[in-house]
């Protein structure tokens, strides 16, 4: 049996879906999708204003060491507040299994103060197939241990943050 393209984490509300799901009319249409949140780089039609869909983009790649975590309050409350207009939203990446599910658990975490262990078996319960990264899965976990609200103010997302650097100018990758 192949995978979905999209599952319902909480019913007809919040979907966790990988790209094709985001980019078919039909998906879009049959799920009543109002909002849309790209944890990619990839276009899709949603980011047309002509499409009707709020949009929200989270320009990541699926690497341990991409800074996933100082997006997490902004998708947070874009999440909350398409659920609280009464709007379908769809959190989406390439495959489905990383980024999407990290954005997902962290609204999880966030919405209902559970752990990150916790907000990833609920999403898991969904969407079996996830899989975050190391270093989405630790992101997770400081999300929690900064309240929910990191920031380049916020002692243990600086902390982190200089540490992380640190490391990607000692491998010569891109920081």
């Amino acid at each position: 049996m192949g995978w979905k393209n999209v599952n319902a984490v909480i019913s007809d509300r919040l979907l966790l879906g990988n790209l094709s799901a985001a980019r078919s009319t039909r998906t879009l249409g049959e799920n009543r999708i109002t909002h849309i949140i790209s944890a990619c780089t990839d276009a899709i039609p949603a980011e047309s204003p002509a499409s009707g869909l709020r949009h929200y983009r989270i320009p990541v790649e699926d690497r341990d060491y991409d800074d996933l975590l100082i997006w997490l309050p902004s998708a947070c409350q874009f999440i909350d507040e398409a659920m609280k207009s009464g709007g379908v939203i769809l959190v989406h990446c390439g495959q489905g299994l990383s980024r999407s599910a990290t954005v997902v658990a962290a609204y999880l975490m966030w919405s209902r103060r559970i752990n990150a262990t916790q907000a990833l078996e609920e999403v898991r319960r969904a969407r079996d197939q996830i899989w975050p990264n190391p270093g989405f899965q630790e992101q997770l976990v400081l999300f929690e241990l900064c309240q929910y609200k990191p920031s380049p103010s916020n002692g243990i997302y600086s902390s982190w943050r200089t540490k992380l650097e640190r490391r990607l100018r000692a491998a010569g990758l891109p920081h």
